[in-house]
């Protein structure tokens, strides 16, 4: 996933075991949707897309493609409107420089380089072992979102629940609504709250209420849905002092079949 951001992935915990009908039920839910976000996950860097950042200094649309085992940004535009040709030149040259030096880097360099990306994979996707442990939740109910039918549950942080290192510790502070696709069990849309300040134990840190996120998900092919945005609004005390704030909104489209080279 791109970004993560643990949280995306963390709200995987709002599925616990709960009646949902007389034959179906939230434990078959949570096998059948953690096999559909593996899938996607797995899938995810297969893919070449475009990613639109709205920040605070304006926004940013990128290419992305996979360039030997790691994703590779390109502007292709400032807000809104296409680069100049010389900046579209510049942006040109930067790629032909980075292919270049992937093409030709050490073995050792190749490897550190997709260690790292896969790392930060892999640091988000461990928190899928932490999330059915985290939360207690309910049926709200069903509903039509986006042109899908989709099970509606709301999650609370369980109260015996110990989080086993410093990521997993926003699970306890945070409650959210999760919209699963009836028929594919994928995700349509998440949200997700922090309901009380969260200390991050050997970080210094305090996450405070007004930290939110959103996701929603897009097929992209018959069996794989990739996020399509992903907004987020950070609100933290730095030294439990310093105020921290950051607030991010992306966009992802034309999700398309890698063709750069990956190997």
């Amino acid at each position: 996933m791109k970004l993560c951001e643990a949280l995306p992935v963390a709200i995987l915990a709002l599925l616990a075991p709960i009646w949902v009908s007389g034959q179906s039920n939230v434990e078959t839910i949570i096998q059948k949707s953690v096999e559909a976000n593996n899938r996607d996950w797995d899938a995810d860097p297969e893919f070449d897309y475009t990613e639109r950042d709205q920040e605070k200094d304006g926004i940013k649309t990128y290419e992305v493609r996979m360039l030997y085992g790691s994703p590779y940004q390109r502007v292709v535009a400032v807000n809104g409107h296409p680069l100049s040709p010389s900046k579209k030149a510049e942006e040109q040259k930067k790629f032909e420089e980075a292919l270049a030096e992937r093409r030709n880097e050490t073995p050792e360099k190749r490897a550190a380089r997709i260690e790292k990306f896969q790392a930060e994979r892999k640091r988000d996707h461990t928190m899928l072992d932490q999330l059915t442990k985290a939360f207690d939740f309910r049926l709200l109910g069903n509903q039509k979102l986006k042109g899908h039918s989709v099970y509606v549950l709301s999650a609370q942080p369980r109260k015996d629940y110990r989080p086993p290192n410093r990521d997993s510790q926003v699970l306890t502070g945070i409650e959210g609504k999760l919209w699963i696709d009836r028929n594919s069990f994928q995700w349509v849309r998440v949200e997700a709250h922090v309901m009380h300040p969260v200390r991050i134990e050997g970080f210094v840190a305090e996450v405070e209420p007004g930290t939110q996120f959103e996701l929603e998900k897009t097929p992209v092919s018959a069996d794989i849905w990739l996020s399509e945005h992903v907004a987020t609004k950070s609100n933290a005390k730095v030294m439990l002092f310093w105020p921290h704030r950051t607030q991010e909104d992306i966009t992802y489209s034309n999700y398309r079949k890698s063709s750069g080279p990956t190997q």
